[in-house]
């Protein structure tokens, strides 16, 4: 917030600085450098101010009394005191860098203020080049960054947390566009940039910007109001001055823009001069009433219960002055010298001491008169400013810390509605929970819960004495019929009807879009006026960019909602949906001998007939060496085999299988079966009980995959669609403008110089179908979309009209409209589907490959378990035989007649080799003993 007049600046930075620099060096004596003891008994510090204005005459008074709690706390600097130097700028930003400069002669070591953002702005370079700490309790200037100025330090909250705060308000009642209003300086320019940003995040911006010149001139403020009538929006944010804002007020309710249907949000600055001057007069009361303003928080306190009893004193002790109000900037500035004195203390306590050192690049300098190698820069002001960044400290403002960006922490917001004599507060805004009706300090160590039935705001009584939340926008030209535009369409007109005869207009859109208007809490003058020759239908892309081009301010109809135009407008709710499809010839399909073939495509059939035989070979083999069933003459093992295999298709196999390997496999196989079973029987009754309609046409896809013409309706957006998302070549494409078209040319067909099938949208077709039975759509839709009306970009209209088409849906008025004008039925009741395609090898897959992977998993195994056990009961037989290493050819056929056997045949012999081989052995030993005995004897 600012608080004083400024001259409207005619130099440069750049200029001023130096030439001040120089009057300084005038005035200011030979340069030497001066050492003072660690702790000096006077700490000289400047402040300017501009005491008539507002915010100076308060902080004057805060900034003495803080003074005098200092040095009367010998906790805080003992053995020092601080002298403040304080100088008035009176509304001049050329005096207060004249008293900047002035400061350095009585070794300051640190500068309170200035007040206005303007002069700090200037102010910080000198600060910047002499190290000298600048705190400013009221430079809310957000692009006082610390990149720039870093000797710049705010005491204060910044704008850009204020204009967080009124964006949120902006977003909280739903307005997405403001109007600005401000005074055209770095204060005004920079804040109104922040509120940009923030309103941009939130998706809503400023509409317009009227900037006002510094100087006031109510002829000026006069005819930027005007402007302001003439728009769109009616929400206003004031961010001025408190000198300039009640004036702009002023002039403001002499307009009638005080009344019913505007939005007033002004800053810090209305509240500012209420809680000074305690109230406004009769005129200044009728000019704010139900204005939204903000006040800095600062939490409960008995520190700041305390300071506030003893304020009525505290003004008392200037003589000639009424006492007047305590506004949040006192606080603030009485917070600031407490912030330096414990800033100091600290610096004083590292045993850092006060010095001044000559500017070397300065004292380079020459000139006829300009002494500027007498200026000196202070030695400790980097570890003074370090030391005042790192105090924390709790004060009459609550908690005094600064963030990263060294910006006091929990910045926080009041919410004020003006209302008769008085105000009331409304709410909070804080950086950590937003919007509430509770004081944000309560979330500071719990958790935001902001329940959706709770309310974030308090009922706000607005101008017009109305509790009724403002819209917050009019149409711009008053007395004017909005101009909407609308399709003259040659087919379907059950959708839109124009009658040139008598301009009127009638249709299914028409209806819609009069329900919805009525369905409006405010008047809707409009005229609509046809789009179109009449001869051929028009192009609706071209309509919207009419619309754009001003010569419509609307467009309504059957609007289908595309990308393309969704760039160009902003559209309502879709009150229909429409999205593509493909409509084609059908012919009834007769049932003949050979319809039990029809659900299986050959692949199909072919594959499950293959898997029959391969899963009855597979338990052969498994089952072939242990089961007497599968055994026996080749002739009956085959009969056998695909007797096994095609009774499973019923579930009536007899024959038992007993190895564990075979059970596996007819488990999987069974239930391949069983599902293969089901749809098949489910497909043959459908093809059966209902009649079937066939079509050599299955969807976009078989148009995409041959080169048929494809018919459109001229003037939809389809041709583009068609071409250039689906690549189909624009040769294919013939255009079509009625429903006699579209029969016509379906009829005919590709081959006699017709089309193949139709592309267009579902509720043109469902139209078309009604009373056409021999067309039908073939396959799904294939995109979606709607149709909604049509309104230039960031139109609040757009919006309004949604709700009420939202409302016409959950009534049923819209189903009712829509049953009014398209509902016929000459072909709703035929009992009859489009064929289905029959089933394919794609849908059954993965049964197959799974029944595959087992039948091969278990063949591997039982060859690895024959392998072993031909390997164990030959190996003994060739140890024993004379005759040498068999062929490779005699061992396969060892090896197939080993896998013939019966297994329990080859399990006996091998034992029964065993056993002869253990009773040769023991003979063999009972021998060798007897020759031993004979030869003892000997």
């Amino acid at each position: 917030m600012e608080g004083l007049k400024l001259e409207k600046p005619t130099m440069s930075a750049a200029f001023r600085i130096l030439l001040f620099l120089g009057f300084f060096s005038m005035a200011y004596a030979a340069g030497i450098q001066r050492n003072v003891s660690s702790r000096p008994r006077v700490v000289n510090i400047g402040t300017i101010l501009a005491v008539d204005s507002i915010v100076g005459k308060v902080a004057k008074v805060a900034i003495e009394a803080a003074l005098d709690d200092v040095n009367s706390n010998p906790d805080v600097l003992p053995g020092a005191k601080l002298n403040i130097l304080m100088l008035d700028s009176n509304y001049s930003g050329f005096l207060g860098i004249v008293e900047t400069l002035q400061f350095m002669e009585a070794e300051t070591v640190a500068i309170i203020g200035p007040q206005s953002s303007v002069i700090a702005h200037v102010v910080c370079h000198i600060a910047n080049e002499l190290r000298v700490p600048l705190l400013s309790f009221a430079g809310t200037d957000p692009t006082l960054s610390s990149l720039e100025y870093p000797f710049f330090v705010r005491t204060t909250q910044s704008d850009l947390f204020q204009m967080a705060a009124i964006a949120a308000i902006v977003d909280y009642y739903g307005w997405s566009e403001v109007i600005a209003v401000y005074t055209d300086d770095e204060y005004g320019r920079n804040g109104i940039a922040a509120l940009g940003d923030k309103l941009a995040e939130r998706r809503c911006r400023i509409s317009y910007k009227a900037p006002l010149n510094p100087e006031l001139n109510r002829d000026e403020i006069t005819d930027e109001l005007v402007k302001i009538v003439l728009a769109e929006s009616r929400v206003l944010v004031l961010h001025t001055y408190n000198t300039y804002g009640l004036e702009i007020l002023d002039v403001a309710n002499s307009l009638g823009m005080m009344g019913s249907g505007y939005v007033w949000i002004a800053t810090n600055w209305l509240i500012d001069i209420i809680d000074t001057n305690s109230s406004l007069s009769s005129d200044a009361l009728d000019d704010v009433q139900g204005l939204i303003t903000l006040r800095m928080h600062t939490p409960d306190s008995p520190l700041k219960r305390n300071f506030i009893s003893n304020w009525s004193k505290m003004t008392s002790r200037d003589k000639g002055e009424d006492p007047f109000g305590l506004n949040a900037f006192g606080l603030y500035a009485y917070d600031t010298v407490w912030l330096l004195a414990r800033a100091l203390d600290a610096y004083f306590s590292q045993g850092w001491n006060i010095s001044f050192s000559k500017d070397t690049r300065l004292s380079g300098l020459k000139g006829a008169s300009l002494l500027l190698g007498a200026m000196s820069t202070f030695d400790g002001g980097q570890k003074l400013l370090q030391n005042i960044l790192g105090v924390n400290m709790t004060g009459v403002t609550g908690s005094v810390q600064f963030d990263p960006d060294r910006n006091l922490v929990h910045p926080a917001f009041e919410i004020i509605n003006m209302i008769g004599t008085g105000h009331r507060r409304i709410g909070y805004w804080s950086n950590s929970s937003g919007l509430s009706v509770q004081p944000p300090e309560s979330f500071y160590y719990r958790p935001v819960n902001n329940s959706s039935s709770d309310p974030l705001l308090y009922d706000v009584i607005w101008p017009g004495q109305t509790i009724e939340k403002p819209r917050g926008w009019v149409f711009t030209n008053n007395g004017r019929q909005l101009r909407i535009g609308v399709p003259n369409r040659v087919s379907y007109r059950e959708f839109v009807d124009y009658s040139p005869s008598t301009g009127s207009f009638n249709g299914y859109c028409i209806d819609v879009f009069t329900a919805a208007v009525k369905l409006l809490p405010y008047a809707f003058p409009y005229e609509l006026l046809p789009f179109g020759d009449g001869i051929n239908n028009p192009r609706c892309t071209e309509l919207i960019e009419a619309m754009n081009a001003g010569k419509y301010d609307a467009a309504m109809g059957d609007i289908a909602i595309t990308t393309k135009r969704t760039r160009m407008a902003d559209f309502t709710q879709p009150f229909i949906e429409s999205g593509l499809v493909v409509v084609a010839p059908v012919r009834t399909l007769k049932s003949n001998a050979w319809v039990f073939l029809r659900p299986f495509t050959p692949m199909m059939w072919g594959v499950t007939a293959a898997f029959f035989l391969i899963v009855g070979a597979v338990v052969w083999i498994l089952e072939h060496r242990i089961n007497d069933e599968f055994r026996g003459a080749p002739r009956k093992q085959i009969v056998t085999t695909l007797w096994f295999s095609f009774s499973t298709l019923f579930f009536t196999h007899k024959e038992r299988t007993e190895s564990t390997l075979g059970r596996l496999v007819l488990i999987i196989w069974l239930f391949v079966v069983l599902i293969i079973n089901s749809s098949y029987t489910a497909s043959l009754t459908s093809i059966l009980t209902v009649q079937q309609l066939s079509s050599p046409i299955k969807g976009i896809k078989t148009l995409t995959m041959n080169n048929d013409p494809i018919g459109y309706q001229q003037g939809s957006f389809v041709k583009n669609y068609l071409t250039r998302v689906l690549n189909i070549h624009e040769s294919r494409l013939v255009a079509l403008n009625s429903a006699e078209e579209y029969e016509n040319a379906l009829k005919r067909g590709p081959k006699n110089g017709g089309v193949a099938a139709v592309v267009d949208e579902r509720a043109y077709m469902e139209l078309f179908l009604s009373t056409r039975c021999e067309f039908t759509i073939a396959g799904q839709e294939f995109t979606k979309t709607g149709w909604g009306f049509a309104f230039p970009r960031d139109s609040p209209l757009a919006v309004d009209l949604s709700m009420a088409i939202l409302k016409l849906s959950e009534s049923g008025e819209l189903q009712r409209i829509h049953d009014k004008w398209l509902m016929s039925s000459a072909c709703s009741s035929q009992d009859s589907t489009l064929a289905v395609d029959r089933l394919e090898l794609n849908s059954f897959w993965g049964l197959f490959l799974a029944c595959g992977l087992a039948c091969l998993a278990a063949l591997l195994v039982y060859f690895v378990h024959m392998v072993s056990q031909f390997i164990q009961h030959y190996s003994d037989e060739e140890s024993e035989s004379s005759v040498g290493r068999s062929s490779q050819s005699a061992c396969l056929l060892k090896f197939l007649s080993f896998v013939n056997e019966k297994e329990e045949e080859v399990k006996s012999r091998s034992k029964r080799r065993q056993m002869e081989k253990a009773s040769g052995k023991s003979n063999v030993d009972y021998g060798s003993s007897m020759n031993d005995s004979s030869i003892g004897n000997m």
